[in-house]
């Protein structure tokens, strides 16, 4: 049998292969990746060291997991026991909106929920550094009439309805996404989730009414706590589905619809187990504060989104809005915490009530019942792919990669939404972002004239530095209820390129 150190080494060589061909072939977005420099930085060596450390091998699966309220973004990587383990936490400069999912275009709120990054949702050419298409919405979004598009994670700290993270750290974790592709990964998750889905935090947020939505994630939350595995999503009655499988005795899989009625199916016992366990230890300490009567977090703040305060430390006046605490948070001790990347002059971080002087950036340069109560049911995702298409896009089909039914989030509307074209990525992204206001209008344009100039990449930032507890204030909007689910995550159909 082949080895797997030998597969990877032929899909590396048929990936430069494709390069070369689209190359020859006079393709203008193949030769714009191959000379650009942002979108080829290696992983830095000290991340690979850490790798090395954890058993997993460069190129092996990743999965991504946001928390608003701690403002920070985990990149988990599977290890060569078939296991995801944490790789890195990173800070995140800035997020807009309130707690809570994304509803319609123009509400400012960044996405909440579980959704698929495939190669073509990888946006090298990004005005705001580097991007990847969040790929909302899913099905779930678009079975409730939720609209918006081109919500992204990219650089330059600065949000309309997106994550951002400075130039540093989304290079690194770029690099991350792009370097699974090509160890054989179709598709990675990324799961946005308000806060942390600890009963504590459950029971602060517990007159939210995005609580039964919450509930519905959290389902999911705790199926990759227990198993380290990838939960599989799937939608039905307007519900997502972890882990659903054939019942005994079918002939075929079960069909899902987003808007449908949910077919016959099972969750295996080996993780419905578990993850019943894991609820039931969590309602029981749910229960107890409640009846302590923790108090509950505040709503209505008028505070839009957060920052995590390793950066609102290093702004004059800022505050880290609905992260950590909010305006009451101490970043006394986060002045001396070492910045993960470069805070831009022009930042317009959160803000508290009353508080309208802009603050200027410091110039810092880098250093190197918890339990749903409905029948269970998990889901296969389709991937929720953007339109950028081009040349990442194009390499993936080429050696493989590129998912076979690309679920088109960002440019196939729900009916009686409107049509939405994601005509070039970073085209798309400047009209996303025109909001931001005159003063970014300067910065947009030096960063396109300066990509078309390939400068030197940033260097790669230094590890970051942890987050801790927060609080938070909720959103108006209230969203469908939950249903169990529990995820058997089936790589096989996912890394079939790498047998």
């Amino acid at each position: 049998m082949i080895n797997r150190s030998l597969i990877r080494a032929l899909i590396t060589m048929a990936a430069l292969a494709a390069i070369g061909a689209c190359l020859a072939g006079c393709n203008a977005d193949g030769i714009s990746l191959a000379n650009n420099a942002k979108a080829n930085q290696p992983v830095p060596p000290k991340l690979v060291a850490k790798m090395q450390a954890k058993d997993m091998d460069p190129q092996s699966p990743i999965l991504i997991r946001l928390f608003k309220e701690e403002a920070e973004l985990e990149v988990w990587k599977q290890d060569r026991s078939g296991k995801f383990a944490l790789l890195k936490t990173y800070p995140i400069c800035r997020w807009s909106g309130d707690l809570g999912p994304k509803v319609r275009e123009g509400d400012r709120q960044a996405p909440e929920g579980f959704y698929e990054i495939t190669p073509a949702q990888m946006n090298p050419q990004s005005a705001y550094y580097l991007s990847f298409n969040t790929g909302y919405p899913n099905a779930y979004d678009r079975a409730l009439g939720h609209t918006g598009s081109e919500l992204m994670v990219h650089g330059d700290c600065s949000s309309r309805g997106c994550y951002a993270m400075t130039d540093e750290q989304i290079a690194e974790i770029y690099a991350l996404g792009r370097d699974a592709f090509f160890g054989g990964q179709k598709a990675f998750q990324f799961d946005a989730f308000p806060f942390r889905m600890t009963p504590a935090n459950m029971a602060r947020h517990r007159n939210n009414p995005n609580m039964s939505f919450w509930r519905m994630l959290k389902v999911g939350y705790d199926d990759f706590e227990v198993t380290r595995q990838e939960p599989k999503v799937d939608f039905c009655e307007k519900h997502y589905v972890f882990d659903a499988a054939r019942p005994p005795g079918a002939t075929h899989d079960p069909v899902f619809q987003a808007s449908a009625k949910c077919p016959a199916y099972v969750v295996p016992e080996e993780i419905a187990e578990p993850v019943r366990a894991k609820e039931q230890r969590d309602d029981a300490e749910y229960a107890r504060l409640v009846a302590k009567d923790v108090p509950v977090a505040r709503l209505d703040t008028g505070i839009d989104g957060g920052m995590n305060k390793i950066f609102a430390a290093h702004v004059p006046g800022a505050s880290t809005g609905l992260s950590d605490g909010g305006q009451g948070q101490d970043l006394t001790m986060a002045r001396y915490s070492k910045l993960p990347g470069t805070i831009p002059g022009d930042v317009n971080p959160p803000r508290a009530p009353g508080a309208d002087e802009p603050a200027v950036a410091v110039a810092a340069a880098p250093e190197a019942p918890l339990s749903a109560t409905a029948p269970a049911i998990r889901v296969a995702s389709a991937p929720a792919s953007g339109s950028s298409g081009g040349f990442f896009s194009g390499l993936a089909r080429k050696v493989g990669l590129s998912s076979a039914a690309a679920d088109t989030t960002a440019t196939t509307p729900p009916p009686h939404t409107p049509a939405v074209a994601t005509a070039k990525p970073k085209l798309a992204e400047a009209r996303h972002h025109n909001a931001h206001a005159e003063a970014r209008a300067r910065k947009v344009t030096a960063v396109r004239t300066a990509e078309a100039k390939q400068p030197a990449p940033k260097p790669s930032i230094a590890e970051s530095q942890p987050a801790t507890d927060s609080s938070a204030a909720s959103k108006d909007a209230l969203i469908a209820g939950s249903q169990p689910i529990v995820s058997a995550s089936s790589f096989a159909s996912r890394f079939s390129a790498m047998k």
